[in-house]
């Protein structure tokens, strides 16, 4: 941690003046920052030491938890905020130039920064129940402060990193009609998996914004699984939108990970079918969301059937005939239907349709739900930690920018955590 040697100056009760202080004490604290530091103070080694390495950190922890959009808005709040100052170890206030080659210097310690974000991680999973149960992965495109260049030579003020993203949403009016609406912008992609209890990050990439999600999907499971294999195994249910619908990443998940894709899925049925027949069956269908169907031997009427539980042992989604389990109907070829004491589903009928959550269930549309978890993770990296409004090109000061703002956010969790202020594990950033 880097810890400047100081009097504490508040507590969790002092005034609301000081309340922005107080998260930046709470980060100071409990990041695990001590193998950067030494590396960072060994490389300057025994030269000038007029703005220590510590107080350099400490004040762009400071920015990225104000929210300022650039360094020379941060060097103005230091000169007003003496208390600031101190908090972070600094006499004075650095010049533009000690930022600039500060910043340099971290661009080359991507690496040892991504390992402290890892170790937040780890020590989350250590203190908070059921954390890592349920994940949910998503991007989130972050535009860059450049423009598109006109050629690719880099000169500092174009943006020869970045490239353009297309995100494409569909839906369904209620009056039934079909909308479409096109995103496209110039930049970035940050691919996060976030834990849907706590609303905290467990992995992510910084890409161009042209990168797939399903490619990064796999690279953040490997990732995930390499760095916390015991988060892995805790992990229930990951939570997914129509980017990752893949027949090889739900496969993937559930027998390489033992995990449960939750994921939604798009229509991929180019002859036109609406339903097709289940092996080894002659009245039982399914369509392309998984819901299964019987059809009357008698009358050939359609009912939907049951959903009945998952097998795990014989890899089977079991479905009831619904005249015997709703009592409601009564079906008159009930003696000649070859269903009416179920079915049994193999995930191998169709591994991307048929998913250890049946698509048909009340569960599946519940832990759905949970997916709104990383909608609000990119809520306050937009809002709170000034990703809306910033002046970052290039690819290497992006991904610095992103891994420091989640590292933010995993410490100031933590330091509540650990000062036992878990009811507050949600307000990680307050405005003043």
């Amino acid at each position: 941690m880097a810890i400047i040697r100081q009097q504490r100056l508040f507590s969790w009760r002092e005034v609301e003046d000081l309340q922005d202080l107080e998260r930046l004490r709470l980060v100071i604290e409990h990041i695990p920052d001590e193998k950067l530091m030494r590396i960072l103070e060994q490389e300057r080694g025994c030269g000038r030491d007029d703005h220590p390495v510590r107080g350099m950190w400490n004040s762009i922890l400071a920015g990225i938890i104000f929210g300022h959009d650039s360094i020379e808005s941060l060097r103005r709040e230091l000169a007003r905020n003496a208390q600031l100052r101190e908090l972070c170890g600094l006499k004075t206030v650095p010049s533009a130039a000690a930022y600039t080659r500060f910043l340099k210097k971290l661009y080359t310690k991507q690496a040892e920064i991504e390992e402290i974000f890892d170790g937040l991680v780890s020590e989350l999973f250590r203190l908070l129940e059921g954390f890592g149960e349920v994940l949910v992965i998503d991007s989130k495109e972050v535009l860059s402060h450049g423009r598109p260049p006109k050629r690719n030579d880099p000169d500092g003020r174009r943006d020869t990193d970045a490239d353009f993203g297309v995100k494409t949403y569909r839906g369904r009016r209620e009056d039934g009609t079909l909308w479409q609406r096109i995103k496209r912008w110039f930049g970035y992609k940050l691919h996060l998996v976030v834990d849907a209890r706590y609303d905290l990050p467990v992995a992510f990439e910084v890409t161009r914004g042209s990168a797939s999600d399903l490619r990064y999907g796999f690279v953040l499971m490997e990732k995930l699984s390499k760095h916390h294999p015991d988060l892995v195994e805790r992990c229930e249910v990951l939570v997914g939108d129509r980017g990752y619908d893949s027949r090889r990443f739900v496969s993937e998940l559930w027998d390489e990970y033992g995990i449960k894709p939750v994921v939604d899925i798009r229509n991929h049925w180019r002859d036109g079918e609406q339903t097709r027949l289940l092996s080894g069956r002659d009245n039982v269908v399914y369509d392309f969301c998984g819901n299964v169907f019987c059809y009357c031997p008698q009358t050939g009427e359609r009912r939907r059937m049951a959903y009945g539980g998952f097998e795990k042992d014989r890899g089977t989604l079991k479905y009831r005939c619904p005249a015997r389990h709703y009592g409601v109907v009564q079906c008159h070829g009930e003696y000649l239907c070859k269903a009416a004491a179920g079915v049994r589903i193999p995930l191998s009928e169709d591994r991307r349709i048929f998913v250890p959550v049946a698509r048909s269930s009340y569960r599946w549309k519940r832990l759905y739900r949970k997916r709104s978890a990383v909608e609000r993770v990119n809520s306050r990296l937009d809002v709170s930690f000034g990703f809306e409004r910033h002046y970052i090109r290039g690819l290497a000061k992006m991904k610095l920018r992103c891994t420091m703002a989640l590292c933010v956010m995993l410490a100031m969790a933590l330091g509540r955590v650990k000062e036992k202020r878990k009811d507050l594990l949600r307000s990680l950033v307050r405005v003043a």
